[in-house]
């Protein structure tokens, strides 16, 4: 059930105005994200101003589903005058003078913003542990991460602070917290969205999506934000109009790659292996097939985010914006001392690992290799979507790790993007939505992708799944 329509339905009604709303979600924010840690900067103010000005554009028949709705933006995507700091020291005190062109267009729409959401610092991490406002918790399970990078948001929607959220994915960073946080979370293809805005990472690999508490929510923001941006030359036009999700899945042809499922915990393999059995009984036909070069994802992803990163974090150096060393005795100490304080660990290793791998002497080894597995991975996903319509594969090899667990076990939180980064190095639209609970409670996430710009296909099988199979995604109240 779209719980965007329903509270459009209800302020189209006069049941309840925007103003009204909002100031149930700012009560909602002020008791729930003390413990919760959701949300890093919170616009109370400008959001009620939203409101008032929302309900003005509904009165005179302006508005659209999006109009007054309560929502929510990771903390890397620019808003004019508010603080952007990707959770990062180093952007310390930074405010935009301008809007990324997703908020750009949200907000012509009559969007309410209520802040900021956590994330790893520069998206870098997959607990979104590595934030210097420390971590969000699991709405589910506090004992449990929220996944990352885009932690946050998938913590306040699953927790009922905000309707819905943009979130960005470089490497599963919707689709893996969505999952840990029992949410639906959407990657739309590269280039559908404009990332114009978004503070990059990795620049071939990012993309601009939603995080809602349904899959039809996830289409509805979808068509709010994707399209042709001149801003962005990456992105492209996309069809007009409303998304129409399909009613039933007949004929739909479903392949099944066995190197997904490669060390996959038995429990999420078995709760896929139902949903697949479900989507049979309805009509589809399964195919079962090899996709040998995603045995390469997971190297070839580090290699390329991290040359990119290392690239794209040079620009922080003290001298422009953000974070400046208070002690140093030339430009060259402060810039040196500047980034050394100014970011956290997990950034330092992956800037030093982009940086080696696009050196003199290692370049052919090591980015011009995954350059070339790259686009082997690409031509193998082509070949695959000749055969089928769709690829249903884990959103992650576990389901919410404990707190604390990337400090005690860091190679098994970059195993964890394994099911994920495929989709980035291949620019392929990808939703993750729940499919069942583990032993201990928590959600188990099932990945829906299909071939570029297929989002449809993608956003059509992930609703009938969730109708069919009755997925309700609820509020954890109860638990916090």
């Amino acid at each position: 059930m779209s719980k965007i329509m329903q509270l459009s339905s209800a302020l189209r009604g006069k049941k309840i105005s925007s103003a009204e709303l909002t100031k149930e979600y700012i009560s909602r924010i002020e008791r729930l994200n003390p413990k919760l840690n959701a949300y890093v900067c919170q616009t109370f103010d400008e959001a009620l101003k939203n409101a008032e000005a929302a309900d003005k554009m509904i009165k005179n028949g302006e508005g659209t589903l999006l109009t007054g709705i309560p929502m929510t933006l990771k903390d890397n995507i620019a808003t004019d005058g508010l603080p952007t700091t990707c959770c990062s020291k180093i952007l310390q005190g930074f405010k935009p003078y301008y809007d990324a062109t997703v908020w750009s267009k949200l907000k012509s729409q009559g969007a309410v913003l209520l802040g900021k959401t956590n994330m790893d610092e520069f998206a870098m991490g997959s607990t979104s542990e590595t934030s210097v406002y420390g971590a969000p918790l699991n709405p589910v399970n506090t004992t449990r991460v929220t996944g990352g990078s885009s932690g946050g948001v998938a913590s306040a929607v699953k927790a009922d602070m905000a309707v819905y959220g943009l979130g960005s994915d470089t490497g599963g960073s919707i689709r893996q917290p969505a999952a840990f946080c029992g949410a639906v979370g959407f990657k739309p293809t590269y280039g559908a969205v404009s990332r114009y805005g978004l503070i990059a990472y990795g620049s071939s690999l990012d993309q601009i999506g939603p995080i809602t508490t349904s899959v039809e929510d996830a289409a509805i923001v979808y068509d709010a934000i994707r399209g042709k941006d001149t801003k962005d030359q990456t992105s492209v036009s996309t069809e007009d109009g409303k998304t129409e999700l399909a009613k039933d899945v007949k004929g739909l042809k479903i392949g099944v790659a066995e190197e997904f499922f490669d060390g996959i915990n038995p429990e999420i393999k078995n709760a896929i292996d139902a949903a697949i059995s479900l989507y049979e009984r309805s009509g589809a036909e399964v195919i079962r097939l090899s996709v040998p070069a995603l045995k390469s994802a997971l190297p070839v992803y580090y290699i390329i985010a991290c040359a990119e990163a290392s690239s794209n974090l040079g620009r922080y150096d003290g001298i422009r914006y953000g974070y400046r060393a208070k002690d140093y005795s030339g430009i060259d100490d402060m810039v040196v001392k500047t980034r050394t304080e100014g970011f956290g660990k997990e950034v330092k290793k992956r800037i030093m690992l982009g940086t080696y791998v696009l050196s003199s002497g290692y370049f052919d080894a090591y980015y011009k290799k995954a350059c070339l597995i790259r686009s082997r991975l690409i031509a193998d996903f082509e070949n695959v979507f000749k055969e089928c319509d769709v690829l249903i594969a884990p959103a992650a090899p576990e389901t919410a790790f404990p707190s604390g667990y990337s400090g005690g076990n860091s190679i098994q939180m970059y195993l964890s993007d394994v099911c994920t980064v495929p989709v980035n190095i291949a620019g392929l639209p990808a939703a993750s939505l729940p499919c069942g609970k583990d032993k201990n409670g928590l959600p188990i996430g099932m990945q829906i992708i299909s071939g570029r710009f297929c989002d449809k296909k993608v956003l059509s099988a992930a609703c009938f799944y969730e109708h069919e199979a009755g997925i309700v995604i609820e509020n954890q109240e109860d638990l916090l």
